[in-house]
């Protein structure tokens, strides 16, 4: 019965990382069924698919997750996003940092050519290879900690922790993780931006207030409001964040176009397929086998979770499948050990080639993506040694 749970799992995972390639949505709920038909009755395989797709929390989660999308969409096709960075005077180095963290904001596919043109226009002095590091990097670092990220959200959803008490967790790691950022890549960048066009706060503040009123109405209202469920408001905050972009675009957009150049669609299902992978892993003898392994929990977590962020260049999919393997051989998990955990999936993801982001900023500055690596293989591996000490010393 083990061999055909062991090999029940490794298929699904060969299926996930082979799918992911294609579809992440079909590859999670591909690897989910294949997982139960090795290790669960039909019956309740189908059970598992059905609980998940009923649950109004993850459902309503899903919905949210394919809005913000198309906040991009909108924010890219009406000029908004122009408006933003070309109105942030804050020096080079600062626009070098700030430009690839605000369009990370916002999970646009392709959205790493995005802020590739103001790294282009601001650093014309700068090293290609430094350039393709600055737009990865920096691109990604906001979101470790940005309460409308999907990853978080989904990942703190299945530990059963809040993600503002998370984030909290997460500060000094994005400190730490800032400051390498700044002594490996924002030292090397030298001079100043010479501005043609003057300086508009007209064209700055609408923008920047579509990107940062959805977190703010979200914490309000999930600390002001007693909710059913909380996910709805998510969903309100990121749908309130959309009206005011198709406010302030004048709602001449195709709307169709948007929608085929962002497919929100894929994130609704990327959220619901995780889910039943979840359910259907959660419910098999695999949790129970992984947990066996003689390692202590957080350190087969810490060191599994980066070797899948790296292999798969994702972060929920590591996460959905290493967070209930800690679970199973612990009574709980507390914010400090999610925020140690999730680090090392996280970095992980953030060096993987298969990582679109690196592929797309890679081609347009003409870097091989062997310099690329060896930029950024430092940096995150001081990062991963560090979460892998404490998974020691706190295991």
């Amino acid at each position: 019965m083990d061999l055909l749970t062991w090999a029940g799992f490794f298929l699904s995972l060969l299926t996930l990382l082979i799918v992911s390639r294609r579809s992440l949505p079909l590859a999670l709920f591909a690897g989910g069924i294949i997982l139960g038909l090795f290790t669960l009755p039909p019956g309740e395989v189908g059970g598992k698919i059905l609980k998940t797709l009923s649950d109004p929390s993850i459902d309503l989660l899903a919905l949210a997750m394919g809005v913000i999308p198309l906040i991009g969409g909108v924010m890219k096709e009406s000029g908004e996003i122009d408006d933003l960075v070309n109105n942030l005077r804050i020096g080079k180095r600062a626009l070098l940092a700030l430009s690839p963290a605000l369009m990370g904001l916002l999970p646009m596919p392709g959205g790493a050519l995005l802020s590739a043109p103001i790294e282009e226009k601001g650093g014309r002095d700068v090293e290609g290879k430094i350039k393709v590091a600055l737009n990865v990097w920096f691109r990604h670092l906001l979101i470790l900690v940005y309460p409308l990220s999907s990853a978080l959200i989904a990942s703190a959803k299945i530990v059963g922790l809040g993600v503002y008490q998370i984030i909290i967790s997460l500060l000094p790691g994005f400190g730490f993780a800032l400051l390498l950022g700044y002594l490996f890549f924002l030292r090397r960048v030298q001079g100043e931006i010479p501005y043609t066009d003057s300086f508009s706060w007209r064209r700055l503040l609408p923008p920047l207030g579509i990107v940062l009123v959805a977190p703010g109405l979200d914490f309000s209202l999930k600390r002001m409001v007693d909710l059913p469920v909380k996910e709805i408001a998510t969903l309100v905050a990121v749908l309130t964040s959309l009206l005011l972009a198709l406010v302030f675009g004048q709602f001449r957009l195709d709307m169709r176009k948007i929608c085929r150049e962002m497919r929100p669609w894929n994130f609704t299902l990327i959220i619901l397929g995780m889910f039943i992978f979840l359910h259907i892993f959660q419910a098999s003898d695999a949790v129970g086998l992984i947990a066996s392994i003689p390692l202590p929990p957080l350190t087969l977590s810490v060191l599994g979770g980066f070797l899948l962020g790296l292999a798969t260049g994702r972060v929920q999919l590591p996460a959905s499948i290493i967070l209930p393997v800690y679970l199973a051989s612990a009574i709980s998990i507390t914010s400090t050990i999610f925020s140690i955990i999730y680090m090392s999936i996280f970095f992980g993801y953030v060096l993987s080639p298969v990582h679109p982001c690196v592929s797309v900023s890679c081609e347009y500055f003409q870097v091989r993506i062997k310099d690329f690596l060896w930029e950024l293989a430092t940096p995150v591996l001081i990062i991963f040694a560090l979460t892998l000490i404490l998974s020691f010393l706190l295991g």
